[in-house]
């Protein structure tokens, strides 16, 4: 079979695109260019070999730092071919410089693996002691970090003795030596407190401090730790899995001993205090033996003192009787007044007298109900008179009942040949029905 150089061309970029997953290659960076279409394009090398490299503006955007001719990177990417000159390339997927990228991955993933594992929940982190009684030091003797420490404590509180164990905090070694001086921290069992640290610098010399037997030595130590590495800015797992992460050194430092101006001036304070209650407690105590002195007289004095009460509460009793007297004197006037005037005769005097009007009252109301009651039949008697039906039989009328005493009040109400009975004013008719005659109009 035979291929045009097109065909061919993309026959290979197709088995290279589809036969090579995403590769990671360290190298150089030499020929930078960046087109207005802000596309990046540049060749990685290495002592031996180049490869030509494109890395397109929707990711380029998003790498981290500005790339620069002689950068050492990290490239993740995928193989292709540029068809047009058939040449073999490089599609840049992330880049990264390469020293700080790698340590970067391996810091992030032992991470994630530690915090899974509950290392750094704060359930398992110890308090710090308000007043240590004595502080460790776990850093190197001539570095800065402990310069800053032991300035800090002399300056806050130096009566706190401190004891350094020193070790080197970088290089290929320190990680183990951070891990035997915390050990040995634990062994002498003399702190209250430990602060592991160093001060600033690169990923690189921080690195010690982000190695995993380091964190699980500061995990399993029984005495609190405070991490104190590089700057505020600066995060190493040994800050994650501590029990108090301080931002520097002297932070650390400032963390563990109490600020000894301010306990100076409570000190005063409470001082003063005492003082003041002490001074009212006397003055208390004072008031009330001038009161007892006051209350404490002579037996003369008392004597002519209760002599002189007896007298006034005599007279008070002399005086008492009398209106007591007096005032009984005017209820015995005044329960004579009162039974006089309920005297036997004088009420049966009054119901005399009320009986009288009550019996005129009855007579006068029994004569003016009779009169009524008399005048009521009248009117009824001549209502009565005016009503009878006697007085229409007087006139010439009759009633005119059957045999079951039914009035007739219609011919129609019987038939020839019943028996009726016609009552006048002065006697009854009985008759029989012969014929009935029907009224004309």
């Amino acid at each position: 079979m035979t291929y045009t150089i097109s065909q061919l061309n993309r026959r290979v970029r197709q088995l290279l695109e589809t036969q090579f997953p995403l590769v990671w290659v360290e190298g150089e960076i030499s020929n930078l260019a960046r087109p207005g279409s802000g596309h990046w394009y540049f060749t990685l090398k290495d002592d031996q070999a180049q490869v030509r490299c494109a890395m397109f503006r929707n990711r380029n955007s998003l790498t981290r730092f500005r790339p620069e001719n002689g950068n050492q990177v990290l490239a993740r990417c995928r193989l292709s071919l540029y068809e047009g000159r058939g040449e073999y390339q490089l599609i840049i997927e992330h880049l990264e410089e390469a020293g700080h990228g790698a340590l970067q991955r391996q810091y992030e993933a032992l991470k994630q693996r530690l915090a899974e594992e509950g290392l750094f929940d704060n359930s398992h982190k110890k308090s710090l002691p308000t007043l240590p009684k004595r502080i460790g030091v776990i850093t190197s003797p001539s570095g800065a970090a402990l310069h800053d420490i032991l300035s800090v404590m002399s300056r806050r509180f130096p009566a706190i003795p401190v004891r350094i164990y020193p070790t080197t905090v970088q290089g290929d070694t320190a990680a183990a030596a951070i891990v035997d001086a915390i050990a040995l921290a634990n062994e002498d069992n003399q702190c209250d407190a430990l602060i592991v640290g160093r001060g600033g610098g690169s990923l690189e010399d921080l690195w010690p401090f982000n190695e995993e037997i380091v964190a699980r030595a500061i995990f399993a130590s029984q005495i609190p730790v405070v991490s104190a590495v590089g700057h505020e800015v600066d995060f190493s797992i040994a800050d994650f899995v501590a029990d108090y992460r301080a931002p520097t050194p002297s932070a650390a430092a400032e963390v563990l001993t109490p600020d000894g101006s301010k306990l100076l001036s409570s000190f005063v304070d409470r001082e003063r205090l005492l003082k003041e209650s002490a001074y009212r407690r006397l003055r208390t105590l004072e008031q009330r033996i001038d009161g007892l002195q006051r209350r404490l007289r002579h037996p003369g004095e008392q004597l002519k003192h209760q002599h002189h009460r007896l007298e006034s509460l005599s007279h008070r009793l002399v005086k008492q009787l009398a209106l007591q007297l007096e005032r009984q004197q005017t209820r015995v006037q005044h329960l004579g007044a009162r039974l006089q005037q309920r005297h036997p005769g004088a009420t049966l005097k009054q119901l005399q007298q009320r009986h009288t009007q009550l019996s005129d009252r009855l007579h006068r109301i029994m004569e003016k109900q009779l009169e009524l009651k008399r005048q009521q039949w009248v009117n009824a008697s001549t209502l009565l008179q005016a009503v009878s039906p006697l007085q229409t039989l007087d006139r010439g009328y009759a009633i005119v009942i059957d045999e079951q005493q039914h009035i007739l009040r219609r011919a129609s109400d019987t038939v020839p040949g019943n028996t009726i009975t016609a009552k006048l004013s002065n006697g009854s008719l009985q008759c029989t029905v012969k014929k009935i005659i029907p009224q004309t109009p």
